[in-house]
């Protein structure tokens, strides 16, 4: 019977979507469609939290009561962007981070429902703060437009989305593996730039820090761009667009921070 009610209750959610908390619809960048309401979006990513969290061999997640200074540091970061007012649901979601130790691997993603994770590997390869403060501007902006669930709301039936509502292992692996993976859309990764770039503005931090990365990939040559880029905008357009939405909004330079993120990456 708690099943039942249970699977009633996700079919009711369901038929809400797209509904936000006020009762009102939820006007979604550049039009789109989705298949998840806000709540159900905070239940999945908490699903998907707890299905990393399960996964210790593909996803070391450094532990946080033995990494003090280092978590202390990345939500610091957090709570600057948060406190901006420019988040949508800054106070509806988690926006809980982890840090997963992998040198190798320059990347980092938010789930739905606000759940940050950061990779060893990207912390290492930037120079300052502003840069990683526009990463995981970019990143918290994915999961504020909603983007893994309108994507997903694309590429996945309604069973298995309920099915990972309830909790289902193999289909909350499907989506796990689906979220993590996930190539956004050349529009939603714009879109997500170009917030970064709002939220950061005012700030300590350089509006456009978010282009460090990418300048960093073309001074390479582009033969260090990671497998997920290959889809999205290239990395000269990306650099281009960030200071001109950095000139655009009028955004003073940020504060030097360069000996401040040293002493963070000593931490690892």
């Amino acid at each position: 019977m708690k099943k039942i009610m249970i699977f009633t209750f996700s079919l009711l959610l369901l038929a809400s979507c797209g509904t936000a908390k006020d009762g009102k619809t939820d006007k979604l960048p550049n039009g789109g469609f989705n298949l998840f309401s806000i709540e159900q979006d905070k239940a999945l990513g908490l699903q998907v939290s707890h299905q990393i969290d399960s996964l210790k061999s593909e996803y070391p997640i450094l532990d946080s009561a033995r990494n003090v200074a280092a978590y202390a540091f990345l939500y610091n970061l957090r709570d600057r962007i948060l406190a901006t007012g420019k988040v949508k649901y800054a106070n509806d979601f988690k926006w809980q981070l982890r840090i997963i130790e992998d040198d190798s691997t320059l990347n980092a993603f938010c789930t739905p429902g606000g759940y940050i994770y950061v990779y060893t590997g990207i912390i290492k390869y930037l120079d300052t703060e502003d840069e990683l403060a526009g990463v995981m501007g970019h990143e918290m902006a994915h999961a504020d437009l909603r983007h893994s669930t309108r994507q997903m709301t694309k590429s996945y039936g309604l069973q298995i989305l309920i099915d990972a509502t309830l909790g289902n292992y193999e289909a909350l692996k499907q989506i796990t593996t689906g979220i993590i993976g996930l190539k956004f859309s050349r529009s939603h990764e714009t879109e997500a730039d170009q917030m970064s770039v709002h939220y950061l503005c005012g700030t300590d931090y350089d509006a456009d820090g978010g282009a460090g990365f990418f300048e960093k990939i073309e001074a390479a040559g582009g033969s260090g761009t990671p497998e997920f880029l290959s889809t999205h905008p290239s990395p000269a357009n990306r650099v281009e667009n960030y200071h001109k939405w950095a000139t655009e909004e009028g955004c003073a330079p940020g504060k030097d921070n360069r000996t401040r993120y040293a002493n963070f990456k000593k931490l690892f």
